[in-house]
């Protein structure tokens, strides 16, 4: 009687449960991976809609009021909602600016984004002081500016 060469019914299950167990780790990581990637990219998203409406405060050209202000924006074919709460600073005529970025309907905010809004420059008056020399390192008839 000869023995044929083969695998038995034990070491072929011993060897489908393996990758049973490996395909399963692999699946899993890699919705992890997925998981992380759609996070980093809501992440940006709100990041973009918060310093978007920080520029839009900027260019209205004028001091904000210490308020609260909400509403929402069409963006990457979402509807996100941004609430902008501005504050006094303690310095003359410039305040600070928090962004809140949430999905609409939704009280997790996503991203906080912080800016400064200044008094603002008469057109054309922004870079005077470079183009004076009195720039950073440079004299002025006071002597050197700090």
């Amino acid at each position: 009687m000869t023995r044929s060469r083969g695998f038995t019914l034990i070491e072929v299950m011993v060897a489908l449960t393996i990758v049973a167990f490996s395909l399963t780790a692999v699946a899993a990581s890699m919705n992890q991976m997925i998981d992380a990637a759609n996070a980093m990219r809501e992440r940006t998203y709100a990041s973009w809609i918060a310093q978007n409406k920080i520029v839009e405060m900027r260019l209205a050209n004028t001091v904000p009021e210490v308020s609260t202000t909400s509403g929402d924006v069409d963006y990457a074919n979402s509807t996100w909602s941004w609430r902008a709460v501005v504050s006094e600073t303690g310095i003359e005529n410039f305040m600070r600016v928090d962004v809140s970025i949430t999905h609409l309907d939704s009280e997790y905010t996503i991203r906080t984004v912080t800016g400064f809004i200044g008094e603002p420059v008469p057109i054309g008056q922004g870079n005077q002081i470079w183009r004076s020399g009195r720039g950073p390192g440079n004299s002025g008839p006071d002597g050197p500016i700090s």
